[in-house]
């Protein structure tokens, strides 16, 4: 079945749709303000805009699975090569700790508000993963082990945009709160930086408040978010046992253990570009090649939405993830003010 796929001319247009939305993304999110929504969101949007274009929809209807599917996988795993371990190592117990308690408290916490007020399970953990880990990129890292029955997979795939949609809206929102109210916080540069480092969603978000005070601000907020990003491989394979017996019956596959495969290559990755030297335009051309693999799915995934759907289902877990978002930011303001 895979094979056949390269076969077909359709699959090679679908790719040429796809891959200029995400080379489109990473230009414009050069951009000012357009940077704080980040390049994997913008594809998404540009991929939605093209739903008013009827060919490009239909070219790309039968191979949005593949490329949502084994591109998103492909570009995670290049996106590890944007981990250096021995920074993040240096960067103190202090930093690792706090990342691990933010991850676990915020899809614990949201996961638990969503499902209060009555979003379906996927979506509330999908939600909850992409504001406590790293935004689009952790919706999309976690969504494989989200495992469904037959004729679910639309559903699935509204809940990954939805859940996209939502982190990256109030990434955006909590990004402009946090330099707004900097003046009254009288933080340090290292202070600030890791408050945005461990509240925001994306880590174009964090870049963007964290560069506001400077380059020491701007250095750990990427530590910090790339402290939160480290955990995606861990919460992946536990959320994906964590849910299969949750949920048995929407799984279908209650003997299959969902490793996720891929993260070992994510960690691979992160491996290989820390203790092999490897050149740092290598390094850079690879990661840049995971956003446009990520944005390539995120297109996909914006050519196949139902607006409708976001309109009847999004309030509730936009609710959600709002009230988590402002108590994580108090929680991180705390912490920093504190221990930093």
């Amino acid at each position: 079945m895979t094979m056949e796929i390269f076969k077909r001319k359709q699959f090679y247009i679908a790719v040429l749709i796809t891959l200029a939305c995400a080379i489109l993304g990473s230009y414009l999110a050069n951009f000012p303000g357009l940077s704080m929504v980040g390049s994997l969101v913008i594809a998404l949007i540009l991929g939605m805009l093209l739903q008013a274009v009827p060919a490009a929809k239909s070219a790309v209807k039968n191979d949005v699975g593949f490329i949502s599917n084994k591109l998103l996988r492909l570009g995670i795993i290049l996106l590890g090569f944007k981990l250096n371990l021995i920074t993040l190592a240096h960067a103190g117990v202090k930093t690792i700790l706090l990342a691990m308690i933010v991850v676990t408290g915020m899809i614990t916490l949201t996961y638990w508000v969503a499902r209060k007020l009555g979003v379906s399970s996927s979506l509330a953990i999908l939600t909850a993963s992409g504001t406590g880990i790293c935004g689009a990129a952790a919706v999309m890292g976690i969504s494989p082990q989200i495992q469904v029955g037959p004729g679910q997979a639309e559903k699935k795939r509204e809940d990954e945009v939805l859940a996209i949609a939502i982190v990256a809206i109030l990434g955006t929102v909590f990004t402009l709160i946090e330099i707004l109210i900097k003046p009254l916080l009288h933080f340090t540069p290292t202070q600030f930086g890791v408050m945005a480092g461990g509240s925001l969603h994306e880590i174009a978000h964090a870049v963007a408040a964290g560069s506001s005070v400077g380059p020491v601000g701007l250095n750990e907020a990427i530590i910090m978010k790339l402290s939160r990003v480290l955990l995606l491989a861990p919460a992946a394979l536990i959320i994906g046992i964590w849910y299969q017996k949750a949920h048995p019956v929407e799984s279908g596959a209650r003997q299959k253990l969902p490793i996720p495969w891929f993260m070992g290559g994510f960690i691979l990755a992160s491996i290989v570009g820390t203790f092999f030297s490897l050149p740092a335009g290598l390094i850079t051309l690879l990661v840049k090649a995971a956003y446009i693999f990520l944005g390539m799915a995120m297109a996909a995934l914006g050519l196949s939405v139902n607006f409708r759907v976001i309109v009847e289902r999004g309030h509730r877990p936009f609710l959600a993830a709002t009230m988590t978002s402002f108590v994580l930011m108090l929680f991180t303001m705390t912490v920093a003010k504190f221990m930093f």
